[in-house]
């Protein structure tokens, strides 16, 4: 049977990828109402490169502090006298953030503008980094706390931003803001190791993060300065009704199941392969490829999601492929270790990619696009914050990571499930 040329599955077209994608940028906005973003002055095409480039940078910074605290968590745990279980506290706090502080974005931004939000988020991320350099657990996780209360706002502000201002180059902002997320959390990975063995400290090299934090503060700083004032509010934001959608809940739990994975990678992947007799810098060069090779997957899987008839058969692949091949990297032998970092990464990077692109697809506008992803990644991303603390619960009860096997089984299974629910081909009637 031949779909119709508008149906959301259908085949895709130039014209229907370049919705698509203002559409997917609209839906990152977590949150129900509109987000005030009054025009930035931006005056030549240089001015609209530093633009670009500066957006970039922003988003290179949201995810060093995610993954450079696994690749010397050993050693913090020997210098601070840390179990496992409160280990894994500072490896989840920052993703809890992600969904708890989300919310507060349009009320920031109303008040003081995304541009000047932005910078001042900017700041307290480079604040909230710096602290981690002081060992101290107490004071690691205050800043683990802080840099997770930042980025989550900051998840929500640049989106809107890229739309606002490369309307015309939606497609490749968001490649590109993509692409920057995965090289910040690859970057922090393979490099955190050799800083430390500079610094000889791994404090230090955890606060090495605060740098690039700063300057692309400084760099961001004439954004802000230049911002006009901020818009007035847009009205209140509708009644959500998607918590009575089952097809908004499974899109929601397909999408915090595999975040729930993703940050078990981040967070536990290097020690893994630390206790298996790897050594730390070669441990973290294998988180990094993994995230490098989600960066290419990142940019091929929707397109390859939106040419089916639905995404149920990708969405089954795609989380075999990334559990597949997280256990291979606990069991198979250390040799083919990179085979299933790859596997891996092709499967991680394909499932945030995919599940977001189902916020798109299952959804009949662009406002009920935004407040599905919304429910989505504020729910999620709480769902995916207990991925890493209970992997580091199961080394403290069992004495190894063999036992957090079952939990990664049961993300895979449950992901399936929530999987197949998600790709079906409906739309949200909210």
């Amino acid at each position: 049977m031949t779909l119709p040329d508008n149906h959301p599955s259908a085949g895709p077209d130039p014209q229907e990828l370049t919705l698509a994608d203002e559409l997917l940028i609209e839906a990152e906005a977590a949150d129900e109402g509109d987000i005030p973003v009054p025009p930035t002055p931006v005056f030549g095409p240089l001015g609209r490169l530093v633009l670009g480039v500066s957006l970039v940078l922003v988003s290179f910074n949201l995810r060093p502090v995610f993954s450079s605290l696994s690749t010397v968590l050993p050693e913090a745990r020997q210098a601070l006298g840390l179990s496992a279980s409160t280990a894994s506290l500072m490896t989840t706090l920052p993703v809890l953030c992600l969904g708890v502080f989300a919310p507060f974005a349009p009320g920031l931004a109303r008040r003081f503008g995304p541009e000047r939000t932005i910078l001042m988020l900017l700041l307290l991320l480079a604040i909230g980094t710096a602290l981690r350099g002081v060992e101290q657990a107490g004071v690691l996780i205050l800043g683990s706390a802080l840099a997770g209360a930042a980025i989550a706002i900051v998840n929500v502000l640049l989106p809107g931003l890229v739309k606002r201002d490369f309307p015309q180059q939606v497609a490749l902002m968001t490649g590109l803001y993509t692409m920057a997320l995965c090289g910040g959390a690859a970057t922090a990975a393979g490099v955190t190791v050799p800083l430390e063995r500079g610094f000889g400290s791994w404090s230090m090299a955890l606060a090495f993060w605060a740098v690039p934090a700063v300057l692309v503060a400084l760099l961001w700083l004439p954004q802000a300065l230049s911002a006009g004032a901020p818009a007035g509010s847009h009205g209140a934001a509708p009644r959500n009704k998607l918590w009575r959608s089952p097809l908004a809940w499974q899109v929601t739990f397909f999408m915090g199941l595999q975040s729930a994975l993703a940050y078990c990678v981040f967070g536990w992947l290097a020690p893994i392969l630390r206790e298996r007799g790897m050594d730390a810098a070669t441990a973290g060069m294998v988180v990094s490829f993994s995230v490098l090779v989600q960066t290419a997957a990142c940019l091929l899987a929707p397109a390859i999601a939106v040419r089916g008839r639905d995404q149920r058969l990708i969405n089954v692949i795609i989380m075999l492929l990334a559990v597949g091949g997280f256990i291979g990297c606990i069991f198979a032998p250390l040799w083919s270790v990179w085979f299933w970092a790859f596997l891996q990464g092709v499967g991680q990077g394909s499932l945030i990619a995919v599940a977001l692109t189902i916020i798109v697809l299952r959804t009949p506008d662009s406002h009920t696009a935004a407040r599905l992803s919304s429910m989505a990644q504020s729910f999620g991303y709480m769902m995916a914050a207990t991925g890493p603390l209970l992997v580091g619960v199961l080394r403290d009860w069992t004495g190894g990571f063999s036992a957090a096997t079952i939990l990664f089984l049961a993300i895979g299974a449950g992901g399936v499930v929530a999987g197949l629910g998600a790709g079906r081909n409906r739309l949200i009637n909210a």
